[in-house]
């Protein structure tokens, strides 16, 4: 199944980590999806949204993050288990016990100049499409929080996600970093690249006639495909970025409007994937389902069960020690191999002698588009 979603805009600010906050809790809430989000971005803005500063912090002390994974897997050319830096129980949405995050550090900024000087994008791209053909069995649907501008690793990301989102705000900056990202995907264009999900107007005044003359123009251009949803300017999803120690509703947390819009844009969203899929597309596996457990007293962690496809929910590294667990959620475990402690830093290592070489990605040139009204 084509499930996989890189959510992306080379301008930032326009709201990318809190629609793929709002998109994962409303998959699982509303939907019953199993969703793993997967931070890339080194401001790990996604992952404290999903669990508190002290869960996050001890996991990247433990080094249980996208950034150990890939050190061993590209600059190691190890072999290690992604389900082990996969972790449950991370949303403060009581519905929403079926998201999971793959969290960030920000050492990958480090860990991306180590790619590069040593030119081993041939094998960082190898280990970012191997990780989500796996995601792809057991998990629904994958979110990749992508940062803003385009490096080395976004662009794997890009080239081996089977869809990419663009959030956007309508305006004339946001929509130059639209224009950059499409002139982008043309180059090299036998390397591959998602395929365009969608864009997404979020913050949109409803009061304001040059957001409604530039969403217009937007939605004009069959290309970009927008999304019929509008995601408005509201308090309620800033708010909404901020997480609680203690659980609370869908509705608390995504109220009236805000909530309304989130939900429409899910259920477009699957209508997308649903049809992107061939007529003769084999039948996913069973979404995976997560049984209850008592609270942490900082971040919910509940013990996590995967019914489909046989994947067993493993322990924390403290815990096959003796020792008192962190208050983070357990991983999930690998199928059939046992629990294992991942790397005890998060600091990247000297890279292996034996680069794979390829070729260094092309950048984007900078362009000028036009006010809508000038068009």
């Amino acid at each position: 199944m084509r499930n996989t979603i890189a959510v992306m805009n080379t301008k930032g600010g326009v709201g990318k980590s809190t629609i793929v906050l709002s998109i994962a809790e409303t998959l699982a809430a509303y939907h019953g999806k199993n969703v793993l989000v997967i931070d890339s971005d080194a401001q790990a803005s996604v992952s404290s949204m999903l669990m508190s500063t002290t869960s996050l912090r001890k996991l990247q002390g433990d080094g249980r993050t996208i950034v150990v994974y890939l050190v061993s897997a590209v600059l190691r050319d190890t072999q290690i288990e992604w389900t082990d830096f996969v972790v449950g129980g991370v949303s403060d949405v009581d519905d929403a016990k079926s998201v999971y995050l793959m969290p960030s550090d920000m050492q990958l900024t480090l860990f991306e100049r180590e790619v590069s000087k040593e030119a081993l994008h041939g094998r960082l791209r190898a280990s970012i499409g191997g990780l989500l053909s796996r995601a792809r069995i057991v998990f629904d649907v994958v979110l990749i929080d992508c940062p803003p501008g385009l490096s080395v690793l976004t662009e794997c990301w890009l080239r081996e996600a089977d869809f990419h989102l663009s959030p956007t705000k309508p305006d004339y900056i946001s929509v130059c970093g639209l224009d950059v990202f499409r002139r982008f995907q043309q180059l090299n264009p036998e390397m591959g690249f998602a395929e365009n999900l969608g864009v997404l107007v979020n913050m949109k005044d409803k009061h304001s006639a040059e957001d409604e003359e530039y969403h217009r123009w937007l939605a004009s251009n069959p290309e970009n495909r927008c999304f019929e949803q509008v995601v408005p300017r509201l308090n309620a999803l800033q708010q909404a970025a901020r997480y609680h120690n203690e659980e609370r509703s869908f509705s608390a947390k995504y109220p009236g409007e805000i909530g309304a819009a989130v939900r429409g844009l899910t259920t477009e969203i699957l209508a997308r994937l649903a049809a992107a899929e061939p007529a003769s597309a084999e039948k996913p596996a069973a979404a995976p389902s997560v049984s209850p457990a008592a609270q942490a007293p900082v971040a919910q962690a509940p013990a996590t069960q995967i019914a489909a496809p046989q994947v067993a929910a493993a322990q924390p590294a403290a815990a096959a020690a003796n020792v008192q667990p962190a208050p983070a959620a357990a991983p999930i475990a690998a199928p059939a191999i046992a629990a294992q402690a991942p790397a005890a830093t998060a600091t990247p290592v000297a890279p292996v002698a034996a680069p794979v070489p390829a070729t260094a990605p092309v950048a984007a040139p900078a362009v000028a588009v036009p006010h809508p009204g000038r068009a």
